[in-house]
């Protein structure tokens, strides 16, 4: 059955208004699902390995999920317990079908995929069958969806719970009935368990709820749902509030111009007449969600920075259903429909170059996979090991085989047994007093990191600069691997205006 529908004369002059739409029928409903979920399903799985590669915290994911629920528990106690509940998913998750590479990304692609067709129903509520579909088709075209759905982090789990709630929201309003508003309570709070800052479409669903002026029983009852979302999340964020540490990494806003981008484009399609009236009207629903999360982020920022694109990720519901409900309008007014849909062919093409840009190990940060390869090729066995600093131990951990034949040097405690993510470090003198038992040492350094201030940082950086002199450097997505080798004769040492290799910084592969 086809998806188009018959709008009536409208008048030319002004903003015409938009044709009520009948009532959706099932057909329609069934290719507003599934078309958008096989679409997303299609692009997840396109390069979905990224040529056998891992970044950073894919790698901390799949040594996690690959720990027992007790060990997980015990580790989030220091670090990561923003990310606990979606660890122990993954665990049983690697325990039912294992912890290969695949596994790891596709609950990502599964989950997005869901996240589209919620996207699509939306939609379609709001707007009628042709504005669902497209929106639902919109959405996994997006850059930032088509990149975390072949994460395996929590964000696409995220984004499809903060969909369904969103969802549950809109369906909500002129039933009123209690088990509704029960449903959208617990998929929020699942949400917020799975990461605390989706806590921030609650606060978008409720500027939709005051400006569309919804009954006083409805915004009682999304005030309940939402108080039991808030008291459900308050024991994990003030748990999680002692390990801030933890994204310290984050200097000022992080890929701040895709959402500046975004925003500015759904508002300016907000500017037109999109869906029919009715208690929530579109724009009134997804404007707040693509500009309220991000801006609360960027706002705080200016006390601690906190704005990371993907941590608002499920934003992009809202410029996908304003992208479709723009295009469902032009459609029906036929207003230079040509022209419009010249430009839509013009942007899908110009999306290509960035799914291309996607699906390479180089579109990540970090590569871990390249990380430990390089240490396995330049070191020999019996060489030493050291990471500056101790934490990007992480780096070369997914897979041990890369560090076997290698002595840590700095390791006092391994990350399984001390219930952390890089393991437990010795004492400074411990540290220096093993380097000079070394004649070759292999360093990893991440990429632009700069060693923290502590003792065993200092013990390290002294004893290469005194007894050490760079050999050679390779240099890797998202880090630096330099053989260091043993400097007997003090006059031989590496400096400035000396020949040796390791003066100017290595030798670079």
């Amino acid at each position: 059955m086809s998806l188009d529908e018959h709008a009536p004369a409208v008048v030319r002059t002004g903003s015409p208004p938009v044709p009520a739409r009948r009532q959706s029928p099932s057909p329609a409903r069934a290719v507003v699902v599934i078309a958008p979920l096989a679409l997303t399903i299609a692009l997840g799985l396109w390069g979905i390995r990224r040529k056998n590669t891992m970044w950073g915290d894919e790698s901390v994911t799949y040594q996690l999920a690959h720990r027992d629920l007790s060990q997980i528990w015990h580790t989030a106690q220091h670090i990561d317990l923003v990310h606990a509940l979606y660890y122990a998913v993954m665990h049983e998750i690697f325990g039912l079908f294992g912890g290969g590479l695949l596994t790891l990304r596709l609950p990502s692609v599964l989950a997005m995929s869901v996240a589209a067709s919620g996207v699509g129903l939306l939609g379609l509520r709001l707007a009628g069958p042709r504005a669902g579909l497209l929106a639902g088709l919109v959405f996994p075209l997006l850059p930032q969806v088509q990149k975390y759905a072949q994460e395996g982090r929590s964000y696409a789990m995220v984004c499809a719970l903060v969909t369904w709630a969103t969802y549950a929201l809109v369906a909500s309003v002129p039933h009123r009935a209690r088990w509704r508003w029960a449903v959208y309570g617990s998929t929020m709070l699942l949400a917020c368990l799975l990461h605390e800052f989706a806590v921030l479409a609650l606060v978008a669903h409720g500027v939709t709820l005051v400006v569309s002026r919804v009954p006083r029983p409805v915004l009682r009852a999304w005030s309940v749902a939402a108080a039991g979302v808030v008291a459900g999340l308050l024991p994990l964020a003030i748990r999680s509030a002692g390990q801030s540490g933890q994204i310290s990494w984050i200097g000022g806003p992080v890929r701040l111009r895709y959402f500046l981008v975004v925003a500015v484009v759904g508002v300016a399609c907000a500017r037109w007449p999109l869906g029919v009236r009715g208690p929530v009207r579109l724009s009134v629903l997804a404007v707040p969600i693509l500009v309220l999360p991000g801006l609360l982020l960027l706002i705080t920022s200016l006390v601690k920075p906190l704005f990371v694109d993907r941590y608002v990720l499920y934003s992009n519901i809202g410029i996908a259903l304003l992208l479709g409900g723009w295009m469902d309008y032009f459609h029906l007014v036929q207003r230079s429909s040509r022209t419009v849909w010249i430009a839509v062919v013009a942007v899908l093409a110009a999306l290509v170059p960035s799914s291309l840009s996607l699906r390479t190990p180089q579109s990540r940060s970090n590569d871990v996979t390249a990380i430990g390869a390089a240490v396995r090729r330049e070191g020999r066995p019996g060489d030493g090991l050291l990471y500056l600093s101790g934490q990007h131990r992480i780096l070369t951990a997914a897979n041990p085989e890369d560090t076997r034949f290698l002595t840590d040097l700095a390791l006092a405690q391994d990350p399984v047994s001390s219930n952390t993510l890089a393991g437990v470090e010795l004492p400074a003198q411990d540290i220096a007093a093993r380097m000079l038992e070394f004649d070759r040492i292999v360093a990893v350094r991440a990429a632009g990191a700069h060693s923290p201030t502590n003792p065993q940082e200092e013990a390290k950086t002294r004893i290469l600069r005194r007894h050490f002199r760079a050999y050679g450097t390779t240099h890797v997505n998202g880090a630096r691997v330099t053989v260091y080798v043993r400097d007997h004769d003090p006059s031989l040492k590496a400096g400035p205006g000396s020949n040796s290799p390791g003066a100017s910084g290595g030798v670079m592969r």
